[in-house]
């Protein structure tokens, strides 16, 4: 379980990227990946190709990450999500609150 964050030269590009599982245990390393971001407008990426689970804290821990994205003028994408995490999101109807590029 790892979360790894890439900073654009231009430091409004965020991408971070969940490799294994994706649950509560990565609550604080999570939330240290973006809450230093505060550029206005930034753009928060959020990739799962290699997240092989994801629980109910890890949906709230995207939305902590969607409302401090607008708080900052900026929004989430979530990237190329793994079968079985993609069809959590759907359950949870994630797709009516940012974008998801499968």
């Amino acid at each position: 379980m790892t979360v790894k964050k890439v900073i654009a030269e231009n430091s409004r590009n965020v991408s971070i990227e969940i490799e294994g599982r994706f649950d509560f245990s990565l609550h604080q390393q999570f939330r240290e990946a973006y809450s230093s971001c505060n550029d206005s407008g930034t753009q928060f990426s959020l990739e799962l190709s290699k997240a092989t689970y994801m629980d109910s804290s890890a949906l709230g821990m995207i939305l902590l990450l969607k409302d401090h994205a607008e708080k900052v003028g900026g929004d989430v994408l979530i990237n190329r999500p793994s079968e079985g995490v993609n069809k959590i999101l759907e359950i949870a109807q994630f797709h009516r609150l940012m974008t998801i590029k499968v």
